[in-house]
């Protein structure tokens, strides 16, 4: 854990259970009470005013509107240098104070009185909600935080919980410390568990040794682990809404490889020639999800019908495996680029937790196009995630193993990728009809959810067509979990775990 500090927190998988806001995410994304008792939306859906419960800090001082205005105008001061900053952009004046345009004090989020917040934005977000259920957009106590001045939230001590649990044992750097019960949360009572250990362990063979041995609960496993214990009782696989795909850079320095990466048939040759089921079965690992475009699984469901978004986005012969139809659509390719013969080279990082899957995943990619697509040779460039993002943001880069998560229970935090002025869109994928249907989806149809979600399944669907990105599989994490625990909440996206209702039977 690198920090506890929500404004500049990289994730917030465990820190729901700490820190809460308005909302807080129940089971398959829905929205349950947090720290707002009520909430009144404007006719033209642009102003919230949200009414707070008689809720406590862990330290005993109240929670109140002004501790949520300092917190979100801290989080996107850009000195503070909030990973998350561009998720304010639809709050009035969020992305100019962001880019610092503007004062943290213009943006649009007020408290008329000590129970009382009022957000302003700038046009209606369909999915403000669900934002409001993430730590980032909760409260922060203004009083300890001007105490406590730059040591604030460095160490469990030195900042308050608002959530069902509070933390302890954790000065910065520790390898073990504790949730433990917040007896001041307003909703206490629920709260089963008294205690929650957490202990880093350096390899998954640690983590099943002290599983083993009853001194964790819960950990996760390897791929190679994985058929050991896959018919075991506690054997348990949990998704994640995060898509690995390949990332083809259309501004590439070279003009052969410029061309033929801004090649659409270039490009379904690629997906054709990549079998996704073998990849997940045999390279990824047992349970790994296989993508049906560029929107991860059980992240959304049609408003009107229920319908998962990923069951309905597909398009046919783009990333079904066929090495007949990816012949067809490389020799398409050569005859449109005047391109035999190509060397590509394929980055990915090496250290970002999946090291060993990565490294099957690009030489499978490599044997497939090599023995599939003729005249093409594949070099890997692996490196540590670190640089490699920094290459893939800097445009140094053929084609890119790479991968996105959702922040939100809605399939705009993928598809917002990859519009055109989207700084984390590195292949640089340019679409006039696409940003016009995002634009639409976030503008005149953001108050209409089924005309909204008609124009996000035709965006995707476009981008599933011109393989714009190339989706390989979702990540699914397996893991060990004794299953007399009960009541656990996992989400594919967002606060991914939540242990309010948990307990041991």
């Amino acid at each position: 854990m690198d920090t506890i500090d929500i404004s500049k927190a990289g994730g917030y998988g465990q820190s729901g259970n700490i820190y809460e806001s308005f909302y807080r995410l129940g089971d398959k994304g829905s929205l349950t009470p947090g720290l707002a008792q009520s909430v009144t939306v404007s006719a033209d859906q642009k102003q919230y005013t949200f009414h707070l419960r008689d809720a406590k800090w862990s330290n005993g001082d109240s929670i109140v509107a002004s501790d949520f205005v300092f917190s979100w105008r801290r989080s996107v001061t850009p000195s503070v240098r909030s990973p998350y900053a561009y998720l304010f952009a639809g709050i009035k004046n969020g992305a100019a104070i962001a880019a610092g345009k503007m004062k943290p004090d213009q943006l649009g989020i007020t408290a008329p009185d000590q129970k009382t917040v009022v957000i302003t934005l700038e046009k209606p977000i369909a999915y403000f909600k669900k934002l409001m259920a993430y730590p980032l957009f909760g409260p922060q106590n203004e009083r300890l935080a001007k105490k406590y001045g730059n040591k604030f939230a460095t160490q469990a001590k030195y900042t308050a919980y608002s959530g069902p649990f509070k933390l302890i044992n954790w000065t910065g750097t520790e390898n073990t410390w504790a949730f433990v019960k917040n007896p001041e949360y307003w909703d206490h009572k629920v709260v089963k568990l008294q205690r929650i250990n957490y202990t880093v362990v350096a390899d998954t063979t640690t983590g099943v040794d002290l599983y083993k041995t009853n001194k964790i609960d819960m950990t996760q496993l390897s791929v190679e682990q994985v058929p050991t214990y896959v018919k075991d009782q506690d054997f348990k696989i949990f998704a994640y809404s995060y898509v690995n795909y390949l990332a083809y850079n259309r501004e590439n320095k070279d003009a052969d490889k410029r061309k033929l990466l801004n090649n659409a048939n270039a490009r379904l040759a690629i997906s054709a020639a990549l079998d996704r089921s073998e990849l997940a079965k045999k390279v990824v690992g047992d349970g790994t999800l296989i993508p049906t475009g560029f929107v991860a699984t059980e992240l959304a469901n049609d408003p009107k019908t229920g319908v998962d978004f990923a069951k309905v986005q597909a398009v046919k012969d783009t990333m079904t495996y066929s090495t007949k139809l990816a012949k067809q659509y490389w020799a398409k390719a050569q005859s449109e680029t005047g391109i035999k013969k190509i060397s590509l080279t394929l980055l990915a990082g090496t250290d970002n937790g999946d090291a060993p899957a990565t490294k099957n995943v690009v030489q499978y990619i490599k044997g497939q196009l090599e023995d599939i697509l003729p005249g093409i040779s594949i070099q890997i460039r692996a490196i540590p995630s670190k640089a490699a993002k920094n290459e893939r943001d800097t445009g140094n880069f053929d084609i890119a193993l790479s991968g996105w998560g959702a922040d939100f229970n809605d399939p705009i935090s993928f598809l917002e990728l990859l519009t055109s002025d989207n700084g984390l869109n590195v292949g640089h994928y340019k679409s006039a009809t696409y940003d016009q249907l995002i634009a639409k989806a976030e503008g005149e149809d953001a108050t209409k959810p089924e005309q909204r979600w008609q124009d996000l399944l035709t965006a995707t669907r476009l981008v599933n067509r011109e393989q714009a990105v190339t989706p390989l599989y979702q990540s699914v994490y397996p893991d060990l979990m004794r299953h007399t625990i009960k009541g656990v909440i996992h989400n594919t996206a967002g606060t991914q775990w939540n242990y309010k209702y948990a307990s041991i039977k």
